[in-house]
This record gives structure tokens, C-alpha cells and sequence, in this order.
């Protein structure tokens, strides 16, 4: 019940952040908006580590894959993402991260050795044509930038499916909350070079409240807590299932647009029911379409 309810709480947390990444990006570039929340990120995770004592530094052996997987996870999957989010509607984006569980089932299979099944193909398909549906309307392209924009997030996705798959294999030792920390600090570094190449110096960022509000939003929630438990929930069960929460967050960010005024229509419905009856069935999986698994790994249904 607990991998369940943290699973589910990370949803709801990610899917609340597309909304605050869209209006701080009102008021501030998308680089330097990135890199903002993840220096806020690392000062709070840095406080937390002192105050829990625990040792900093990581294993040697480990370092550059640290390293590696923390580009691949915040530099380009995030960074890329701000990016293209400038060139294509966000629903559009929406579409094209939910691709992460695709990437991460092949890859999944690659390093960690997790089958795949008919179910699992079914499934992960089925929440991606939900998603695809709930942005229908969104998924057109208008020129050359917007293509590269897809492409971006295309990218960024297969990023964050190898970096987690890389922390499922190899970094099971490592303490969660100092994986973060360093990940974020190294893989945030390279969004400060571009702001400062392309973008205004942070003192010359149109600091509103609205900025501030959302760059504290997305640092502590989205991304102190979230990947705090993301990284506890990657040892508990499959990379695939714990992927399924970027098949979800679509679906709750459009329920919490409906707050802002964003118009929730038909599709949307038939969309999310499609997306939590692909979820339904990976993470559940009822025994009329299961086989039995060789896995060892925990199932949502039978843990404690």
C-alpha cells in the first residue's frame, strides 16, 4: 500500500508542475527558469543532508555514472524540454514526454533485465494514444523550430528513461537523497552556461511574485520531494511501472488547468479513462491477462 501511495502521490505532484512551469515561463527564460529551481533544489537538499548527517561524497566507483545519468536527467531531459516547450503547445509536449515509459521498457530490458510482455506493449501503447487523444487538437506542427522542438523532447525522454534505468542497475547502494543532490547539481550546471550565453544575467530576470511562487513550487515540491521518492520508489518495483507516472501527470494537468480557467473537453475524459486503464492494467495486472513472472520484483498488490 505504501509503493502504491507514494507512486500516486508522485503523479499528482508531477502532474501539478506543468502548470507551474507554463506560467513562470511567463516571466522568466526557459534556461535560466530551469536552473533556478534546481539551485534552490540543491541548496534545500543540502540542508537536509547535514541536518540528517549523512556523508556527502559518493562512492569513486560511481562518480561519473553520477555524473552521466545527472545530465542525462536534468541538463537534457529538462533542458530540452524548456526548450521545446517555446516552439510547440504544451499539449503537444505532454505527448511526446509520454514516450519516457516506451524508451524505459526497451531499455529496462537491455540493462536490467526486465521482460517484455504482450501486456506490457498493450498497456504502455494504449496510455500513449490516451494521451494523444486528450491533445488532439494539439498535435500539429508549425514549421521548422517546431520540429526541433519535438525533437528535443523526444530526446529529453529517451534521457530520463536511460537515466533511471542506470540508477535501477547500478546505483541501488546509494543513498537516495545524496543521488539527487549530486545529480541535480552537476546535470543543473550546464542549464546556467546557456542562460548565461543566450539569456539575460539572473539579475536582469522579471522577478514577480508569480516567478518566485513557481520556482519555489517546482524546487521543493517538484523536485526535492519528488525525486526523493521517485528514487525510493525505483528499488521497490519496475522501471517500467514506475514510468507509468509520465502517463499519468498529462491527465492531472489538465483537471488542474481546469482551475485556471482551461476548458476540460470530451476527449480529455475518454483520454484519461484510456491512460488509467493502461495504468490499471501494468500496475495491477489483473490474473486474466497475466503470466506468471520470473521477476522477483515487489508488485503493487502485494507489498506492505
Amino acid at each position: 500500500m505504501k509503493i502504491f501511495l507514494i507512486w500516486l502521490s508522485l503523479c499528482i505532484i508531477w502532474g501539478t508542475t506543468w502548470i507551474f512551469i507554463k506560467l513562470g515561463l511567463n516571466d522568466l527564460p526557459p534556461a535560466g527558469f530551469a536552473a533556478l529551481r534546481f539551485t534552490v533544489a540543491c541548496l534545500i537538499l543540502l540542508l537536509i543532508i547535514g541536518f540528517k548527517k549523512i556523508t556527502l561524497h559518493p562512492c569513486w566507483k560511481i562518480r561519473s555514472l553520477i555524473a552521466f545519468t545527472g545530465i542525462l536527467q536534468f541538463s537534457f531531459n529538462y533542458g530540452l524540454l524548456f526548450w521545446g516547450e517555446k516552439y510547440i503547445p504544451s499539449g503537444l509536449a505532454a505527448v511526446l514526454q509520454s514516450t519516457i515509459p516506451i524508451f524505459g521498457m526497451i531499455l529496462a530490458r537491455i540493462f536490467v533485465g526486465e521482460t517484455i510482455n504482450e501486456l506490457k506493449v498493450i498497456s504502455v501503447l494504449l496510455g500513449v494514444m490516451g494521451v494523444m487523444l486528450i491533445f488532439k487538437e494539439q498535435l500539429h506542427l508549425s514549421g521548422t523550430m517546431a520540429f526541433w522542438g519535438s525533437s528535443a523532447i523526444v530526446i529529453g525522454a529517451f534521457s530520463a528513461a536511460l537515466a533511471s534505468v542506470l540508477v535501477k542497475a547500478k546505483m541501488k547502494m546509494v543513498e537516495p537523497i545524496n543521488l539527487v543532490f549530486w545529480q541535480m547539481f552537476i546535470g543543473h550546471l550546464p542549464l546556467w552556461f546557456i542562460s548565461f550565453a543566450f539569456e539575460n544575467a539572473p539579475t536582469s530576470f522579471r522577478w514577480t511574485s508569480n516567478a518566485v511562487i513557481c520556482i519555489l513550487y517546482l524546487a521543493i515540491t517538484g523536485s526535492v520531494l519528488a525525486f526523493w521518492l521517485y528514487y525510493w520508489l525505483l528499488r521497490k518495483i519496475e522501471v517500467t511501472k514506475a514510468m507509468t507516472i509520465a502517463l499519468v501527470t498529462p491527465v492531472i494537468a489538465i483537471f488542474v488547468g481546469s482551475f485556471f480557467g482551461e476548458e476540460i473537453k470530451a476527449q480529455a475524459i475518454w483520454g484519461s479513462l484510456m491512460v488509467l486503464l493502461s495504468v490499471s492494467l501494468l500496475i495491477f495486472q489483473p490474473i486474466l491477462f497475466t503470466k506468471k513472472s520470473k521477476s522477483n520484483e515487489v508488485q503493487f498488490h502485494n507489498s506492505r
